[in-house]
């Protein structure tokens, strides 16, 4: 089971406390986010906090002015994020990915309301072909942005290197790919900061999506564990190989180690880092959670802090 400090949780309820009064919010779930909750953190890592509120007073969301929607929210070291109610029952609807693993996350700095069932029934509903969606993107922006080797142009813009000869470059583009001739003085190139975080990045997003591509087509579209240790141990040898396996479970462990700033290159591979931009729907997707049952967790969840 992961774990923090227990000053951390008695920072985290000092600051819980110091925002419901500012915002005039009450929070019934507030969780770790991020790498203290995948478990990829390192001694240096900061603390994200993820949280749902609810307005203390109800007729705000009667309001012309309305109930906040979001709540961010800097204090040094830890950074929270919170959602109202709503917004946090419309992000499920849409099988959001970061709401999701709010309610999975293994560490809950409160737990007013307790969220099994809730989690338990969106495991059950969720639309895989969004989160599969969600995953690719994740996994083929930071390729593009932090991994690949690039074109840049005179209005800045990058354009990632597919191919390179003596006389041309082929690059990716949004719509597809374009030859650059070598010696046309608008572009320069240019080489990102591939370092281990960014790499484990793209590794954690691109095996998600492509387990739950793998997993579906046999009918069941496992959820990965957001433990990412887990899922290497436990579901990733269904689908991925031996080497692909440990190149992963090298990053996480030097990630652990404080060396997540490292500089090492493409320990990705394009072609593995981009799943396939399109699936078929009649196989991936589903009508998702019903409003009704979401109704019913967001009454309860209001009731908890009531």
């Amino acid at each position: 089971m992961a774990a923090v400090p227990e000053h951390v949780h008695e920072t985290v309820a000092d600051h819980l406390m110091a925002i419901e009064r500012e915002y005039d919010v009450a929070v019934p779930l507030a969780v770790a986010r991020g790498s203290h909750a995948w478990g990829g953190a390192s001694p240096d890592s900061d603390y994200d906090v993820g949280f749902v509120f609810v307005s203390t007073d109800l007729r705000r969301y009667a309001h012309l002015e309305g109930a906040p929607e979001t709540i961010v929210d800097d204090r040094g070291a830890f950074e929270y994020q919170g959602w109202d109610v709503r917004t946090f029952a419309r992000l499920l609807a849409d099988s959001n990915e970061g709401a999701i693993d709010l309610l999975r996350s293994p560490i809950r700095y409160r737990a007013a309301y307790e969220p099994a069932d809730l989690a338990a029934y969106i495991e059950q509903t969720y639309n895989p072909i969004d989160l599969y969606h969600t995953w690719r993107g994740i996994a083929t922006s930071n390729y593009r942005k932090y991994i690949s080797h690039h074109l840049v142009r005179s209005d800045d813009e990058l354009f990632p290197i597919i191919e390179a000869a003596d006389e041309t470059y082929i690059v990716e583009t949004d719509d597809g790919t374009m030859t650059v001739s070598a010696d046309d003085e608008r572009f320069q190139e240019t080489q990102t900061k591939p370092t281990v975080k960014r790499n484990l990045t793209i590794h954690r997003a691109a095996m998600a999506a492509r387990y739950l591509k793998a997993t579906g087509e046999h009918g069941t579209h496992d959820l990965p564990a957001l433990a990412f240790e887990t899922f290497l141990r436990e579901q990733a040898p269904v689908v991925f190989d031996a080497e692909r396996i440990e190149r992963a479970r090298e990053l996480l462990e030097r990630k652990r180690a404080g060396e997540g700033d490292a500089t090492i290159g493409d320990a990705v591979g394009r072609a593995f880092a981009h799943p396939p931009k399109r699936i078929d729907p009649d196989v991936h997707a589903r009508a998702g959670p019903d409003p009704a049952r979401l109704n019913g967790f967001v009454d309860e969840l209001i009731a908890a802090v009531q």
